[in-house]
């Protein structure tokens, strides 16, 4: 992690040990230890409440996702229905012309006849 080596750690110790005395050193030990663990314990739980919160997000996203897809698609298909039921006014408007049409033409051909006739 900081890249000592072992003459750096051997410095460290014999400063330490000149500075705290023989009788503090273990104290310094057990002391350096309890924060070390307490930082892992700490850091752990961090750990899980973000791997917990990223699910939560997950979840929440996988949910939108979903509803979106619902909304986009029923949208469309409304919209699909729409064009259909125009596309059928238009066609039953175009078979009422033409059957409206051929009997224009069945009627002039009647007046046609009355006039040679």
């Amino acid at each position: 992690m900081f890249d000592l080596g072992t003459q750096e750690l051997i410095v460290i110790f014999i400063v330490a040990f000149l500075v705290f005395g023989p009788k503090r050193l273990p104290e310094l030990g057990r002391t350096i230890g309890k924060g070390i663990r307490d930082l892992k314990t700490a850091m752990r739980g961090v750990k899980d409440s973000f791997e917990e919160a990223g699910a939560d997000v997950t979840e929440g996203l996988k949910e939108a996702k979903s509803d979106l897809e619902d909304t986009v698609y029923k949208s469309i298909e409304t919209h699909i229905n729409k064009e259909e039921k125009k596309e059928e006014d238009i066609s039953g408007e175009d078979n009422k012309m033409s059957m409206s049409d051929e009997g224009e033409s069945k009627g002039e051909e009647e007046k046609e006849t009355d006039k040679d006739g």
